[in-house]
């Protein structure tokens, strides 16, 4: 059994954190604003700092929002670096910048320690139901021994390269995932406005080629209007912004991936930051003063 630090305690970091705790390891916990109580009484140790964590755990994660979030919880004052002693492990499961992801495995590295990124794909429903997709950057070494973690909390574990290829899939995940729902959202606004019944027509799609799994999940939530929190559309503004961030400085244009931050941009304009990502499409209705499910004249 390992001693893991856990930092970063949020949807999708309290049940990660809970597998581990559940598969016997000693987990050290510490998350702003709280740690769980759930947490705590199913075993894992609260900590007063991200310091503390890692003066007690040999590995230690962190799973927290955006960038700055990772460079606070690894460099500011009583941080993960602060705790840090020669050959411990640090794993980032957020989901940040490359660039920066590179400059912050230089700076742990210089410590004598080792840095993974290990991005997900799958949300809260996979990160409770131990389903995640974790792509890894680092090295081979120090992949093999955090696999075992990393299998107890997800499925389709991949090593993609050095650090920040881990953080570059995830990117690249997220654009895919952007410009499919868009697509979804252009073609049943189509199918409702032109007078078919757009659960229908998705039934139809889903037994051809245009059939994956933004049309079965995200579909269906476009068509019963449920665009309650999953992955919130501000989480992936800032995903498609590392994209086209990264995307400036490497010389590429990403027209689609550019019009689909447009149109979580109108939506977040619109009240919407905090709706579940298929409400783009409200976007795409805003735009066609149009509705899907709406009856067509």
């Amino acid at each position: 059994m390992s001693k893991v630090g856990f930092v970063g305690l949020g949807i999708m970091g309290t049940p990660m954190a809970e597998h581990l705790i559940k598969a016997g390891h000693e987990v050290f916990l510490f998350s702003i604003p709280s740690i769980p109580d759930s947490l705590v009484q199913a075993g894992g140790k609260a900590c007063a700092s991200g310091k503390e964590v890692a003066q007690n755990a040999d590995i230690i994660i962190t799973m927290v929002p955006d960038t700055p979030h990772v460079a606070a919880a690894l460099f500011d004052p009583n941080g993960i670096a602060e705790g840090l002693s020669a050959g411990k492990i640090v794993v980032d499961m957020s989901s940040i910048s490359p660039v920066e992801t590179k400059e912050f495995a230089k700076k742990i590295n210089a410590l004598g320690c080792e840095y993974l990124d290990a991005p997900v794909s799958g949300g809260q429903v996979g990160a409770v139901a131990a389903t995640l997709s974790i792509m890894v950057g680092g090295k081979e070494e120090t992949f093999n021994t955090v696999k075992p973690l990393f299998d107890l909390m997800g499925k389709n574990i991949t090593l993609v390269g050095g650090n920040g290829d881990g953080q570059t899939a995830k990117v690249a995940n997220q654009m895919i995932v952007a410009l499919t729902i868009e697509a979804v959202g252009e073609a049943l606004l189509f199918a409702s406005k032109a007078g078919a019944d757009p659960a229908k027509v998705r039934q139809a799609l889903m037994g051809g080629f245009a059939s994956s799994r933004i049309l079965e999940l995200h579909g269906e939530r476009m068509i019963k209007r449920t665009f309650n929190p999953g992955f919130r559309i501000e989480l992936h503004q800032k995903d498609l912004n590392l994209a086209l961030g990264v995307a400036r400085k490497l010389g590429l244009s990403l027209p689609n991936t550019a019009t689909c931050q447009e149109l979580f941009n109108s939506c977040a304009a619109h009240g919407g930051s905090a709706w579940d990502h298929s409400g783009m499409v409200r976007a795409l209705e805003m735009m066609a003063n149009f509705e899907i499910g709406q009856k067509a004249e």
